[in-house]
């Protein structure tokens, strides 16, 4: 199974916040191939603690900030239903990266294959 883009959670987001050298090779390496890593807006929510933020500023200006949409939200919903997994914002990444077929950079695996699993798909991950 190949990824045909990339999710970041909220523990990438820390991640490059803390200058985490591994992240940042991730990110230039998905830039250097034309992806344009998504941020869902509640992850950037949890991330943001009010500036200055640098290094989480700098990260975003190369990413895809995405809103959480009604029919996302109903989507979330059921998936938070189908997996028993409450943490709505997880879920969120979790719905974006199977619907954009996205491998997701996290610091939560087991959340994100709770979700994954409970539709009986597999999700691409990388962990920071």
């Amino acid at each position: 199974m190949s990824a045909e883009g990339i999710t970041y959670d909220t523990g990438a987001l820390i991640a490059a916040e803390r200058d985490d050298r591994m992240l940042w090779a991730l990110h230039r390496a998905a830039l250097g191939r034309g992806l344009l890593p998504t941020v869902p807006s509640g992850v950037l929510a949890e991330a943001w603690r009010g500036g200055p933020q640098h290094q989480l500023s700098r990260l975003l200006k190369g990413c895809q900030v995405e809103e959480f949409s009604e029919s996302q939200a109903r989507q979330v919903g059921g998936l938070i239903a189908r997996s028993g997994l409450d943490d709505t914002v997880d879920v969120a990444v979790a719905e974006g990266a199977l619907r954009r077929n996205d491998a997701v950079v996290t610091s939560n695996r087991a959340h994100i294959a709770q979700v994954a699993n409970a539709v009986g798909k597999r999700i691409p991950m990388h962990d920071v």
